[in-house]
């Protein structure tokens, strides 16, 4: 009869930290948390990347702006001098 009771026992019960089987699936768990973070890095540095791209652009614009401005306040000079004249 003890035959019995061996064949009655479960094998995934008996699975200590030594267990094969546990051991890869505490892998794979490790390796899908892993996966996870990764991808929430890769999505993080994406929306950095474009928020730098739209900061260069608009830093380049407000450049030009300034730009513009300064011709365009030379040119209000110009136009007052020779109109007093």
């Amino acid at each position: 009869m003890t035959h019995e009771n061996e064949s009655k026992v479960d094998p995934k019960e008996d699975r200590g930290s030594l267990d094969l089987t546990f051991i890869i699936e505490q892998h794979k768990k490790e390796l899908w948390k892993y996966k996870q973070k990764e991808s929430e890095w890769i999505n993080t540095e994406n929306l950095a990347n474009g928020y730098k791209k739209v900061i260069e652009d608009l830093s380049a614009k407000l450049v030009d702006q300034v730009r513009i401005i300064a011709e365009l306040e030379q040119e209000i000079k110009r136009l007052v001098a020779e109109n007093k004249k």
